[in-house]
């Protein structure tokens, strides 16, 4: 196959129009964000990075040749004068910042737990900044933190390294929040990429996106959706087994109801069906199972995204934000595991867990990308496919800070 600037798009049918699901506005309040200072955008730009089987939009070299000077943050608007009204939500949602805190002793305590070990600047050629803020969510399968026992009653495995089992790119500006998950078993172009730990070069191909993270970490992962997206990612966000179990049963479980039961050897999930409240474990082993799943990737997704709206409920409710006895260890359980990019400092992943809030309680949008075959045949075995008209529609969208559809 050659390489992905040079493949002839596939004439047909198209598939028909996406509409996605636009959720009400939540009435609940919001917290600010605590966004870094406002910076001044750079020129637009025509260049859109193509999907796998697209031609080149734009001639070579229109992609950044180097550092992000601005640190690789996105552009962002001016922020027009509040009223008084939203200056009393926002002194509200400083108050509930300030419980979840519990003092300026444990913002920097926090400050300090922070792992930023992901450095987007140094990626080399990106695609150009977008408008608004985008996020990386990686939820990864490392068993960081989890002793031999904890594998074997979380059903893990004993596998080293680190894949992905969720990657969601979040993206929050003027046109509001959209969370669309991308399934780990898309089919993607990996970019040229060095094996870390051979030092052996490797030219572009396609392969899965799962693929681009066991090959060569958040920093492959990273150009491979970049590439494939034209999306700009200003923040990485990464979270183990270890931090997602911990912060699951620092809120005293998840309640959710079931249609069905869920049951999956894999993952371990054997839950009945009906409302029930989930603990760590269990809410892992449902997050993670699939084989269950009519669209199996895809079905997973779905379900994550489900999961994360109930868990943002239960995290926001005033009996979790004003009791330190929980707020204090979900903050410590989710630090313990989670994994950003040296940009990113506390006020910035305070402002991704509000986007976060918003896209699953009703205020923005939960989307998946669009899929022309699930079930795509691979050398690399199922795989994803893109609807590539829909799917470029949708990220031109996030990149301009528009609403999709």
């Amino acid at each position: 196959m050659s390489d992905w600037t040079d493949r002839p798009g596939h004439p047909g049918q198209s598939p028909p129009e996406w509409s996605p699901r636009r959720d009400p506005p939540s009435p609940a309040l919001e917290p600010p964000t605590l966004a870094p200072p406002t910076r001044k955008a750079p020129p637009p730009s025509t260049r859109t990075a193509p999907l796998p089987g697209m031609p080149s939009p734009a001639a070579p070299g229109r992609y950044d040749s180097g550092p992000d000077p601005r640190g690789g943050r996105g552009s962002r608007k001016p922020r027009r004068r509040a009223g008084r009204g939203r200056r009393y939500l926002r002194t509200a949602g400083v108050l509930v910042s300030a419980l979840v805190l519990g003092g300026a002793g444990t913002y920097v305590w926090a400050d300090t737990r922070l792992n930023q070990e992901v450095d987007l600047g140094a990626l080399g050629a990106r695609v150009p900044s977008g408008e608004g803020t985008t996020y990386l969510v990686v939820g990864s399968d490392s068993r960081e933190g989890l002793s031999e026992q904890d594998r074997k009653d979380l059903n893990t495995g004993s596998a080293e390294g680190r894949r992905t089992d969720s990657v969601i790119l979040l993206h929050t500006g003027e046109s509001g929040t959209t969370m669309v998950s991308l399934p780990r078993d898309s089919w993607v172009t990996l970019p040229p990429y060095v094996d870390p730990g051979t030092g052996r070069g490797y030219r572009a191909a396609p392969d899965k996106l799962n693929a681009a993270f066991s090959l060569g970490g958040p920093d492959l992962l990273v150009r491979t959706v970049e590439r494939n997206t034209g999306v700009r990612v200003d923040h990485y966000a990464e979270i183990g087994f270890a931090g997602f179990v911990g912060v699951v049963d620092a809120v005293g479980g998840v309640d959710l109801c079931l249609g069905r039961p869920v049951r999956d050897k894999d993952s371990g999930a054997n839950l009945p069906a009906g409302c029930q409240t989930l603990d760590g474990a269990e809410a892992l082993a449902f997050v993670r199972q699939r084989k269950q799943e009519a669209q199996g990737d895809l079905g997973r997704t779905r379900n994550q995204q489900r999961f994360l709206a109930a868990l943002a409920r239960k995290a926001a409710t005033p009996s979790t934000l004003a009791d330190p006895s929980t707020s204090f260890p979900t903050l410590r359980a989710g630090l313990d595991t989670l994994i950003v990019d040296e940009g990113t400092e506390l006020p910035d992943l305070m402002g991704l867990f509000d986007a976060m809030r918003k896209a699953t309680g009703g205020g923005g949008r939960q989307l998946n990308v669009p899929v022309a075959d699930p079930d795509l045949r691979t050398p690399k075995g199922s795989a994803v496919k893109w609807d590539e008209r829909r799917a470029r529609a949708l990220f031109d969208a996030l990149r301009e800070d528009r609403p999709p559809g």
